[in-house]
Formats: structure tokens, C-alpha cells, sequence
């Protein structure tokens, strides 16, 4: 006698996949590595890519609409510790970053702290901060440019009107007070950057331990350096760290204001590498543009190694 199954019924609702299949797409490292493979296509066109092509250009005598070019190996370094500009460049590009990135850190800081309270239209103060951030970097620029007018400048007029000053200032003419204007205008820039940054870290501090530091006697500057400085510690390094390398690597603003003059005085590294670039010295713009890269890996190394510290 012969005995009959009957098959299981699939339940309503439930779609039956090959097991094979379900195996595959149930386990997340195969699906992570899919996902990563996008950002891996991007991160391989349009950085390493060009950065190992950098390298190999900067190698050559690589000239602007000439397909003939040499190997040179590190000739164009050896230009470079030898060219008066490149030196000031070096410098301009470490005062510059030297100066804006604690300003903007500090203010941000102190911005993020004022919006982490509850007022009244906090949401669309919070919104207009961002606009220096979405605004074009060109045309605030261009804002930056006329304020800074050597003749129609507003700031002059209201100083001469106050009686501060007898003449117009002399903004971008001159070398001390053009890195001035510049980093005035950068920290403008980068300002929303780090307030919304670290107002994200606020928001993820507990209101207990406020609270109990509250009780225990700790009175605001000392609940600040003993519950919200740590807790943001991290993000505060990181925001600085992605702050230097976007300070580093700027060009649209100087380039606007200044176009690293007067008598090439204001050049960073970005800058001065375009410059090359205009002189068809390509093999030479290459080697100026990766010139800051010891720089930034010098720096991202001693700042991750304080966020390693504190994971």
C-alpha cells in the first residue's frame, strides 16, 4: 500500500525563493561588498586615477598641446626647492590654514552651542546658517570681491565716515592685508561647515548626564569640559581634519579675490599649480599640486591617531 504526501502549502503572503538564492542574498558581507562597488567605481575614476596619473606627470616635462614629453624623474621637485614662489607658496598655504581652521573650529563651536538651545525660529536660523555652505564658492566670492574694492569698498567707507581711517584700505594690493582678506573670507565660508557638524554632536549628548553633573555641583563651564567635550571629542577632530584638506586644496576663492597676487604673493598650492598649468608647464603643475600631499598625510596622521586613541 502505497502512502501519499501531500506537499506543504505555502502560507498567504510569503513568496518562496531557491534556497540557493535566499542563502546568497541573506548574508550581509556579500551584499555589503555589491553595495561598496558604485562608490568603489567613483573613488577609482575620479581620485586614484588622477592622483597616479599626477604622480606620472609630475615625472615628465609634460607640456600643454605637445604629445612629445620626457622622463625626468624628480627634476621638477628639485625646480620647485629652488623657486623663491613655491617657498612662499608653502608658507601662504600654512598660515592660511593655520589661521582659518582654529577660528572656524572656535566659532563654529561656540555658533553650535547657541543653536543646540530651544528659542523661538531656531529651525530657519538653523536652515540660514547653511547658506555661506550651498552658495556657490565663486559667486561669494564675487560678494567678497567688491567689499574688499579698493576704491568702492564699503568697509573703507564706513571706517572713513567713523573717522578710523583717513584713506581707503588697500585690501588686495598688498600682501599682508590680501592673506588677511582672504582668510576672513574663508572662515565666512567654512564657518557653517563646523557649527552644523558639532550641533549634530550636541544633539547626541544625553540630557541626564547634564543632569547629573547638575547635582553633583558642576556648574555650566564645568558640565562643558566634563560631559559635552568629551562626547564631541571625536567629531570635533574629524570635522578639523576635513577642514584642513579642503582649506589645503582650495583655489576657487583666492583665485577669485586675488588670483594669487599681488606679484604672485597670495599663491597656495592650487593656485600656483593652475598658474604652471597657464605656462604649459603640466609635468611642473603636477609636481606643485602633490607637493601638499606629505602635508595633509602628515596631518591626517597625527589627528586619526587621536581618534584611534579614543575608540
Amino acid at each position: 500500500m502505497s502512502v501519499v504526501t501531500a506537499e506543504p502549502r505555502a502560507e498567504p503572503g510569503v513568496i518562496k525563493t531557491p534556497r540557493g538564492k535566499a542563502r546568497f542574498w541573506d548574508r550581509e558581507a556579500p551584499l555589503a561588498y555589491i553595495f561598496m562597488i558604485p562608490g568603489l567605481v567613483l573613488l577609482v575614476l575620479f581620485m586614484a586615477y588622477p592622483f597616479f596619473l599626477g604622480i606620472y606627470l609630475s615625472l615628465t616635462d609634460k607640456m600643454v598641446g605637445f604629445a612629445d614629453f620626457n622622463f625626468v624623474g624628480l627634476e621638477n621637485f628639485q625646480l620647485l626647492l629652488k623657486d623663491p614662489i613655491f617657498h612662499r607658496t608653502v608658507a601662504n598655504t600654512l598660515i592660511y590654514s593655520f589661521i582659518t581652521v582654529p577660528f572656524k573650529l572656535a566659532l563654529g563651536l561656540g555658533l553650535a552651542l547657541v543653536l543646540n538651545q530651544t528659542f523661538h525660529f531656531s529651525r530657519f536660523v538653523r536652515a540660514g546658517l547653511l547658506l555661506p555652505f550651498i552658495v556657490p564658492t565663486a559667486i561669494s566670492s564675487l560678494a567678497w570681491l567688491m567689499l574688499f574694492d579698493s576704491v568702492l569698498s564699503p568697509i573703507s567707507w564706513v571706517l572713513k565716515s567713523w573717522g578710523i581711517i583717513q584713506t581707503n584700505i588697500n585690501f588686495l594690493g598688498d600682501r599682508w592685508n590680501a592673506i588677511a582678506s582672504v582668510c576672513v573670507a574663508n572662515i565666512w565660508r567654512g564657518l557653517p561647515f563646523f557649527a552644523i557638524s558639532i550641533l549634530a554632536g550636541l544633539q547626541a549628548v544625553s540630557p541626564e548626564l547634564h543632569e547629573a553633573a547638575a547635582l553633583d555641583g558642576a556648574n555650566t563651564l564645568q558640565r562643558f569640559r566634563t560631559v559635552t567635550l568629551p562626547t564631541i571629542r571625536t567629531i570635533l577632530l574629524i570635522t578639523t581634519l576635513f577642514s584642513i584638506i579642503f582649506t589645503f586644496s582650495d583655489f576657487q576663492l583666492i583665485y577669485v579675490l586675488t588670483k594669487g597676487g599681488p606679484a604672485s604673493s597670495t599663491h597656495i598650492f592650487g593656485t600656483y599649480a593652475y598658474q604652471m598649468m597657464g605656462f604649459s608647464a603640466l609635468g611642473q603643475a603636477a609636481a606643485v599640486a602633490l607637493s601638499m600631499f606629505p602635508f595633509l598625510a602628515l596631518f591626517a596622521g597625527i589627528l586619526l591617531r587621536y581618534i584611534r586613541a579614543e575608540d
